[in-house]
């Protein structure tokens, strides 16, 4: 996905956190309490009629009728990037207005869904939240890479934190962040920077927004990823090993204990699917919480046409 801060980084198929307990999924009860720019609005449509034969009293009858109209509009952090683009794309296919922030901004490659997205070049350290956060419902944040131990906790942990606390600021109702699945891996590569700063961004998601904050945690991400210019047909290889994973899945469980045995284990996601799921996120008011492989594909099921 791509990086959108002022520095050059190597991008990665997702982001991630490490947890000592198991990732949980929560569904409560509707929120009790919205954002000011909460995306529910009420309209009111008001007639008249008059007919023969119908007494003064009653000729002129005016019918108050009120009506929930929602309106998305959906700020991706990343947005030009692998997952980002999937994201963008997905949701603009929903009816959601859709701004994107990253780096390069604009897409060079074609597309008709491009055109209905504001792209915006910027980096989360240094832009102007005003413009970027005005009239939102929804943060999704899609930042991740790779690079020097320094630079992994400046990617994946305090640029999604400082996007969390601006989106908090702005009394955005919610915010989505991608993450990735720990993979069982030993303790001695959770601890560094790449997997500590997602460690950390995901508590800050789930601490600012505790009823209404989404975190999702994919495995490999499979789909057709452009790089300069180049298609990488990432499906080839992502599509099979998901349908050979899944169907063996009861019998690999027992391993599932081993150190690092979800590296081969643990089946791809879809980018589509993921998309599908952050789309979900952003117009179910009762998704928030923790968010595992299986659980993102059942999300992305309940949205698919």
């Amino acid at each position: 996905m791509a990086s959108i801060l002022s520095f050059s980084t190597i991008p990665t198929l997702g982001s991630s956190s490490s947890s000592s307990s198991s990732p949980r999924a929560f569904f409560p009860s509707r929120l009790s309490s919205l954002s000011l720019n909460h995306r529910l609005c009420k309209s009111v449509v008001k007639c008249s009629y008059a007919e023969a034969g119908v007494k003064d009293d009653f000729r002129s009858t005016t019918i108050d009728v009120v009506a929930d109209v929602k309106t998305e509009r959906v700020v991706v952090l990343g947005g030009s990037g692998f997952v980002g683009s999937a994201i963008c794309k997905a949701a603009v296919s929903k009816g959601i207005e859709v701004i994107s922030l990253s780096r390069s901004g604009r897409p060079t490659y074609p597309g008709s869904w491009i055109d209905q997205v504001t792209w915006i070049p910027g980096d989360v350290f240094y832009t102007n939240w005003d413009e970027i956060l005005f009239g939102a419902t929804a943060v999704v944040s899609t930042i991740g890479g790779f690079g020097s131990e320094e630079q992994m906790q400046r990617i994946n942990g305090e640029a999604n934190i400082v996007s969390v606390n601006a989106a908090k600021e702005f009394g955005i109702p919610k915010f989505i962040f991608i993450s990735v699945h720990d993979y069982n891996l030993p303790s001695f590569v959770l601890s560094t920077g790449y997997f500590t700063g997602k460690r950390k961004a995901e508590a800050e998601v789930l601490s600012k927004y505790p009823n209404s904050g989404v975190v999702l945690r994919p495995g490999f991400i499979y789909g057709k990823r452009r790089v300069d210019g180049f298609e990488i047909p990432l499906d080839l290889i992502g599509q099979p090993a998901e349908r050979i994973l899944s169907a063996i899945e009861n019998f690999t469980k027992p391993l599932s204990s081993l150190p690092a045995s979800d590296l081969l284990l643990a089946p791809p996601v879809n980018v589509d699917d993921l998309a599908l799921a952050v789309v979900n996120a952003v117009t179910d008011d009762d998704f928030f919480g923790v968010f595992t492989i299986e659980q993102i594909k059942e999300a992305a099921a309940k949205v698919k046409v």
